[in-house]
């Protein structure tokens, strides 16, 4: 009988994956694939139920013979092993970035005469259902606050991207690249103090208060489902913080960061240009303690960052408070730095994970960005947060458009580099 082989990698079975089974199974024999979690998260969307379920769901089916562990997008694993004579997909993956996989597909196959089966996709107002009722649960806070935790058991380095609205956030949910033959996107979201304040036209010193960057989380959760990350600035007065942090946890909030400083707030950045405070160790220590206490669940995480090396304090304060803080129950390690090359943050990172392997390790690297996130991962960097590029790639691009119509008193001038409306609005879903 011949070896027919399908790839799953839903969490919900519906009418387009029946047909898919049963157009295989006239075929011969049928294997299905599931996508394992590491996989999945690259390619498609973050799992609802865990890969053991979704082997036994895959099992139940009326037809289907044997269920294996997929581990590589581009079946390299599944193939070679399997030889099947028959590879069945629905057609949804002859454009887009899926593309390139089908390529890589058909060339295995090529390799010992298998064949490729494009099954027409399958569009219905049942499917579509399904499909929006899964990315609801996805988006639910209790399944959106814990994700991080997840991520950082699945994969290498989580990368989280900022978003400042409703339309970043669809920005950095849905944008997924392929690059030499593999599909990616970002993991997580940055809403950052920066970022939000400038969206509205006022400084960094937190004159934006806690309501208001609350409101653009609300934004944001609307629209998408991807775990947020909040900057929290100094988190301001412990018993205030406290609060902030039973509000996140509410939201679906998976993480803040609190910086050691006190007073008024200014860009990090600046370093020892203006004047800045750093909390003592004992002040924020307390303060992570008083928000672990508040805090409700297990899911939510409060990260420590730590500005000793942007204040040039040295390397042995900024280790020293590492330690402290982690005792006080910090979760993560946020450490930062000003300069163009990353050396002192690789040896913070390398000397920090001599005494401590599982506490992550969280780096912005926005002035030392030369350096990848394999590099940083090799160094135990566990988070890279991109903190401010959408928000710096827009600006530029807005003022000379803005300059260009003044210029030339009308808009043609500028449309070639305009995305279409019809575009943008693709972001956006329909219910």
């Amino acid at each position: 009988m011949k070896t027919v082989y399908t790839c799953f990698c839903t969490d919900v079975i519906h009418e387009g994956h029946l047909n898919i089974i049963n157009e295989a199974k006239k075929l011969g024999k049928v294997i299905v694939g599931c996508l394992s979690d590491e996989a999945l998260i690259r390619y498609n969307k973050f799992p609802t139920i865990s890969q053991e379920d979704r082997v036994e769901l895959y099992k139940a089916l009326e037809g289907v013979e044997e269920v294996v562990i997929q581990n590589d997008m581009l079946y390299n694993d599944v193939i070679p092993e399997i030889k099947p004579d028959y590879i069945v997909h629905g057609d949804n993956w002859k454009a887009g970035p899926e593309k390139s996989i089908r390529d890589h597909v058909e060339l295995l196959l090529k390799e010992y005469g298998g064949k490729l089966v494009d099954i027409p996709y399958t569009y219905n107002e049942d499917v579509k259902k399904i499909d929006l009722q899964l990315k609801e649960k996805l988006a639910m806070p209790e399944y959106r606050r814990k994700r991080l935790r997840q991520l950082l058991k699945l994969t290498p380095i989580v990368k989280a991207m900022e978003a400042h609205s409703g339309l970043t956030g669809l920005i950095v949910e849905k944008t997924v690249v392929e690059h030499e033959g593999k599909l990616d996107q970002f993991d997580a979201m940055w809403i950052s103090s920066l970022c939000d304040s400038t969206a509205k036209g006022k400084p960094d010193i937190e004159l934006v208060d806690m309501t208001s960057r609350f409101r653009t989380i609300d934004d944001i959760t609307e629209v998408t489902t991807k775990p947020i990350i909040f900057d929290g600035d100094t988190g301001g007065l412990t018993e205030h913080f406290v609060y902030t942090v039973r509000s996140l946890e509410k939201m679906g909030v998976s993480a803040v960061i609190i910086e050691d400083k006190k007073g008024l707030k200014k860009n990090s950045l600046f370093g020892t240009e203006v004047k800045q405070t750093q909390a003592t160790i004992e002040e924020m220590s307390a303060k992570i303690a008083a928000g672990k206490k508040a805090q409700l669940t297990d899911d939510f995480m409060i990260i420590a960052r730590i500005e000793s090396l942007i204040l040039e304090q040295g390397m042995e304060d900024a280790l020293a408070r590492a330690h402290a803080f982690v005792a006080a129950g910090a979760d993560g390690i946020m450490i930062h730095s000003r300069k163009k090359e990353p050396d002192e943050i690789l040896e913070f990172c390398d000397k920090f994970r001599k005494d401590n392997k599982e506490t992550p390790i969280v780096v912005v690297p926005s002035s030392f960005n030369t350096i990848t996130e394999e590099e940083l991962a090799a160094h135990g960097v566990n988070i890279v947060i991109y903190a401010n590029q959408l928000t710096r790639s827009a600006f530029p691009a807005m003022q000379q458009t803005a300059e260009d119509i003044l210029k030339y008193h009308r808009a043609k001038e500028v449309d070639d580099r305009l995305m279409s409306i019809k575009q943008i609005i693709t972001l956006i879903d329909e219910i």
